[in-house]
Order: structure tokens, then sequence, then C-alpha cells
């Protein structure tokens, strides 16, 4: 049975919560969300994250609702105030703790600890192979990974139930890749999110979506999942990654990045929304 979620509260959430410069300044970069289907597949090829997401959402219905959901949720946890941290994390929670099935539960600090590593791991990936910073950024990864493990914490995973620094945090990654096998659970849920039949007026950004996905996921987790693959693919992919590092190099921050009271704002919405739609489904 997993252990009661240790959660940060008042003063000492408001002190883990004061420090996220890093955080911010690489959250608040747009090229970040090109990993946002990387992290999902990730997180899905865990069995027991897919059967969760199988038996407890609508991912059929609404196939992108589990990808924006959990990036506005880091969103706020980056961006908001302690208040509104605080706020969101017990509404999620609360959903959380409704979660359970043969072998898992929503507030299972080793699932918060792997979803988090996903979105940690997915975000340094575009940091240092599509951003790729020049020179005097050798230390922002230890940084980053310091001040990421806030996310997993308002949720109920302890830091010391997380690897305590970046070396810690890549053998995990790679031990945990290892042992993962791909369900056919997360097949079927990865190819709702990656075709969804309701979204066909989005063909084209989705084929584009599929194929940077592709390309950004671990070689290993991509075969799994069966997803197609060849020079002309990565040819095709290398070009846009290219093309979008050069946009991001030339493009001011200032003019790049929008403003963080409107990405909280925004995704307070939706993750309200999603919210109150699963309470009503869970009523009816």
């Amino acid at each position: 049975m997993p252990a009661t979620p240790q959660i940060p509260a008042g003063e000492q959430l408001a002190e883990r919560l004061a420090d996220r410069d890093v955080l911010r300044r690489v959250a608040a970069e747009p090229l970040i969300g090109l990993g946002a289907g990387r992290a999902l597949l990730m997180q899905l090829a865990h069995p027991r994250v897919a059967l969760g997401v199988a038996e407890h959402s609508d991912f059929a219905d609404r196939p992108l609702a589990r990808l924006f959901g959990t990036l506005d949720f880091l969103l706020i946890v980056t961006f908001g105030t302690p208040e509104e941290v605080a706020r969101i994390a017990a509404k999620v929670r609360g959903i959380h703790n409704t979660v359970r099935g043969d072998g898992y539960t929503g507030n299972d600090p080793d699932l918060q600890l792997w979803v988090n590593a996903t979105l940690i791991d997915s975000a340094l990936h575009i940091y240092e192979h599509v951003m790729r910073p020049r020179g005097g950024e050798a230390g922002l990864a230890a940084e980053y990974y310091r001040q990421s493990r806030v996310v997993a914490e308002v949720l109920g995973c302890p830091l010391d139930a997380q690897p305590p620094d970046l070396a810690a945090f890549r053998a995990y990654m790679a031990e945990t890749l290892a042992e993962l096998e791909v369900t056919d659970t997360a097949r079927k849920v990865a190819d709702a999110v990656l075709r969804p039949r309701k979204l066909r007026v989005l063909a084209p950004g989705l084929a584009v979506f599929r194929l940077l996905t592709a390309a950004l996921l671990p070689a290993e987790l991509r075969d799994q999942y069966g997803l197609p693959w060849n020079d002309r693919r990565r040819r095709i992919a290398g070009m846009m990654l290219g093309t979008a590092t050069r946009v991001h190099r030339l493009t001011p921050g200032v003019l790049r990045r929008p403003p963080q009271p409107l990405l909280v704002k925004l995704a307070s919405f939706r993750v309200n929304r999603t919210l109150s739609a699963r309470r009503a489904r869970r009523r009816a």
C-alpha cells in the first residue's frame, strides 16, 4: 500500500516555491512544449500509469485532456502564487483519491515521481538538443532538476523519495526506461492521442505532432509503440527541429515568451474545467 502523501503546506510550501527562477526561465520557453507528446508517451509506458489513464479518463472522447491537464498543472506550480498552487494541488489530490484499480492508486508517490520525471527529462531534452544554448549554461540542468522536484512534492511525493541530484535522476531514468514494457493498453491510449478521430480538422498539425513525438521519444519506446520511423522521417524531423532552433535563437526572449500571469489564468481555467467535468461524470 502506498505511503500517506507528505504534502508541504503553509509557510513550508511558500518557502519551497520561493526558489523557482530557473524552473520558470525554462518553462516559459515555447519550444519546451515540443516535448509534451514525448513526456505523455513515456508516462503511458509505465503499465500502472497506462491502466489508470485507461480506466479513469475519457481519453477516447477527449484524447488530449491528459496531455494538457498535466501541462496546465505544471504551469500553475511553476508560475502561480503559493495560494494558487495549494488550491489547485488540493483539487488534483482530491481527484487522485478516487483513482484506484488493480495495483495502482492516483496518489502513489512512485507514480507521481515517474510522471514528473518524464516532464523534467523531456524539458531537459528539448533544452539541450533543440534550444541548444551557447555556453555559460553548464549548471542550468542541475538547478532545473533541483527546482522541478517541487511539482511532485506538492502532490505528495516527498523530496527524500526523489533522486537527490541530476546524476541520480539520470540514473533513475536509465534504469526505469530499461525496465518498462509498453502494453496494449498504453498503445491504445497513445493511438487516441496521436490520431484523435474527433480532431480530424487538425490533421496537418497532428501529423507534425506525431512525427516530432516519434523523433524525440527514446528509441526503445518508439519501437515498442510501433511508431513509423525511417530515414525519410528522420530527415524531415531533423529539418523541422533545426528550423525551430534557428527561430528560437533569432527571436528575442521578450517576444517569444508569453506573459506569466496569462499562462496561469489560462491553465487554471482549463484545470478547473477539467476537474469539474470529471466530478460531474462521477456523479452521473
